[in-house]
């Protein structure tokens, strides 16, 4: 396979090249790009791990290079080696659409045999994310207590939250700069990309993105396929369902792996007492989930909030302990608590930046149907199939309904100029159905793929498990990618870190009650 070199160069400013226009036709000029200045960062992981923090200026609209700027916030992690060994920078993105990726550098140190310490590790917050100027902020605490069952049984619980979803959507007008909103699709995002890759002086970049992050490695490599070094895809957007389609994928498979932690908390009944077959665990929690639709435990545990922490057990087998814990002293000790610190740990209360992006991006990436009735249809006949997690995802889309800027069509995903591509998932990944990774990859075919089958968790290399991680670092050390195996699902298949195993604990005392706590939403999405 073709090995690309990537031409780096120290200074953060280049000059630009004159481009002759035809005749009669004035060129618009192209600005110099611009440089970021460095300095330290304030973030402590990042203070830790001796990154360097700036911001750089980028056009709000692109088509207008010499018009409005906005400033993205970058950080950098610079390489440990000898600038003989240098491979160049490696930009991050940890998803979403709305995910801050400042911090995200840091996970070049995990890679096995210090195969990250050849590269600059870029992270970013995309334009609009957190500390990127300016950021996207609708309603703060329109995810907060007291929100309306998700479930819309009467008439006037889906009026009730489409209103809601209006209202956002018109808050996010009020509350925002219009051309801002106007440029926030994935190309949007892409093009900053190559700027970053532009004011380092680099002439290639390698990219390793998650989850949404893909989708942004997607449509880079078929933007600016002449960019791009090496790429790593950690759970794979399928491009063909952007992004209508793809959230009712995801909800069948987060329902699908919300009964397997179930069958996993009934293996350990000797320590939460739940119940010992996935069918006993799965009546106590829709038990718990009908008493908390009429009377709010504590009076902020709601079942939108229920349904919230758990979803966490959809995504990530590395929160199965907390969540088992959290479910066992909820039904047998009352404890409210915990319940309450999760809900807010997960999504923190009164900052809608990251859902503001979200939105800002999916529903300007393509048009979302614009009939109700259709809406209404698809997510009951997707509700007898995956009846917990579709009105909750319905309802954080329905603001696309009404979203106060223009959609575009998306991008056409073609890898085929693409050198190499190292992609890997979980085959049972709900937020990123592995149908995704097959169709990227058969999109992109200088791509291989490694599979973990069985496994549930989503994008979260490196991560420990040897088998996926040297193969990592193999490809970040000398582009070495397992060979293309035609015909079958995966190029090589490595087995998935085993599920946790709980420590045992005395049998709960008898039920006892709990005080009242706080709550918020997690996201559903991409992330």
């Amino acid at each position: 396979m073709k090995r690309l070199i990537l031409v780096a160069v120290a200074a953060a400013t280049m000059a630009s090249t004159a481009i002759a226009a035809p005749a009669a036709v004035a060129a618009p000029a192209t600005p110099a790009p611009a440089s970021i200045t460095w300095g330290p960062c304030t973030n402590p992981r990042l203070v830790t791990a001796g990154a360097q923090c700036g911001f750089l200026d980028v056009p709000i609209d692109y088509a207008k290079p010499s018009g409005t700027k906005i400033q993205l916030a970058v950080s950098r992690i610079s390489h440990k080696v000898a600038d003989a060994q240098y491979q160049g920078i490696m930009l991050t993105n940890p998803g979403g659409p709305g995910g801050s990726g400042l911090t995200l550098p840091t996970a070049g140190a995990r890679v096995p045999n210090h195969a990250g310490d050849a590269y600059d590790w870029i992270g970013f917050d995309p334009r609009g994310v957190g500390s990127s100027k300016p950021a996207l902020s609708c309603e703060p605490n329109y995810m907060d207590y007291n929100r309306p069952n998700y479930l819309p049984l009467t008439p006037q619980l889906e009026n009730t939250w489409r209103d809601r979803a209006k209202g956002y959507a018109e808050a996010c007008a009020k509350n925002n700069s219009k051309e801002l909103l106007d440029n926030m699709k994935t190309t949007d995002t892409v093009k900053d990309m190559d700027s970053i890759r532009t004011s380092l002086g680099a002439k290639q970049l390698n990219f390793y993105g998650y989850s949404y992050g893909t989708y942004l490695g997607e449509v880079y490599g078929t933007m600016f396929p002449q960019n791009v070094r090496r790429m790593v895809l950690d759970s794979t957007v399928d491009p063909r369902n952007v992004w209508y389609q793809a959230n009712l994928n995801q909800d069948v498979a987060f329902d699908k792996n919300l009964n397997i932690w179930f069958g996993w908390v009934a293996q350990h009944d000797d320590v939460y007492h739940l119940g010992k077959t996935q069918g006993a665990v799965k009546a106590v929690f829709d038990k718990q989930l009908l008493k908390l639709s009429f009377q709010p435990a504590g009076g902020v545990i709601g079942p939108d909030e229920f349904i919230d922490v758990f979803q966490q057990a959809s995504y990530y087998q590395l929160r199965w302990l907390t969540l088992g814990n959290a479910l066992s002293v909820f039904v047998n000790k009352g404890d409210v608590a915990t319940l309450k610190t999760l809900f807010e740990a997960f999504d923190g209360r009164g900052d809608d930046n990251g859902y503001a992006v979200y939105l800002a991006v999916q529903c300007t990436d393509v048009q979302w149907p614009t009939s109700w009735n259709q809406w209404r249809f698809d997510n009951w006949s997707t509700t007898l199939k995956a009846p917990y997690f579709t009105w909750q995802n319905a309802w954080y889309n329905a603001p696309c309904i009404n979203w106060p800027a223009k959609a575009a069509k998306p991008v056409k995903v073609d890898g085929s100029k693409v050198a190499n591509v190292l992609m890997i998932d979980e085959t049972l990944d709900a937020a990123t159905p592995f149908e995704g990774s097959l169709e990227v990859r058969s999109r992109f075919p200088g791509a291989s793929l490694i599979s973990e089958p069985g496994g549930t968790s989503h994008a979260i290399t490196p991560r420990g498990n040897a088998c996926v991680d040297n193969k990592i670092a193999d490809y970040l050390t000398a582009g070495t990618l397992p060979d293309r195996q035609p015909g079958r699902r995966a190029d090589v298949e490595c087995a998935p870190l085993p599920q946790p195993v709980p420590a045992p604990v005395p049998v709960p005392a008898p039920a006892v009650a709990s005080a009242a706590g706080a709550q918020h939403l997690a996201m559903p999405a991409f992330s």
